[in-house]
């Protein structure tokens, strides 16, 4: 995680995102993005797995992208804030908590229909459902 702030200021770069985009994605203050970013290691934190996550699945990055793996194929073990990847069982429990964030912020039927509506729409509909949703 070292290399942590900085590989997610690069992606926040390539996909032009603003820390207010990033914290809106997480579910997070901006300010915690902020922390999340900072070079100076005594303010810094890391995001939680859900986070992490939320990070991954709606941006279309992988973890590899975001966390510094490298070296770690002897570590026999990856801790993250929240999270431990490890050989056995750990791993397990691991798996089947990524799986339940996955069906988390996979679509229902019902909003993938609404989706499926929406985008069929012209842009003025579109427009118009939009300042619905707004207020």
């Amino acid at each position: 995680m070292q290399s942590f702030h900085r590989r997610l200021k690069h992606l926040r770069d390539n996909l032009k995102l603003s820390r207010a985009d990033v914290a809106r994605i997480c579910s997070v203050d901006e300010a915690e993005v902020d922390r999340w970013e900072s070079s100076d290691p005594r303010r810094r934190s890391y995001p939680g797995v859900i986070e992490l996550m939320d990070l991954c699945l709606r941006t279309g990055t992988t973890l590899e992208i975001l966390l510094d793996f490298e070296g770690l194929v002897d570590a026999g073990q990856l801790e993250l804030p929240g999270l431990t990847f490890g050989n056995g069982a750990d791993l397990n429990e691991c798996l089947v908590q990524l799986e339940k964030e996955i069906g988390r912020l996979q679509l229902t039927e019902d909003e993938a229909e609404l989706l499926r509506r929406f985008r069929i729409n012209t842009n003025e509909n579109q427009r118009m459902v939009m300042q619905l949703l707004n207020r």
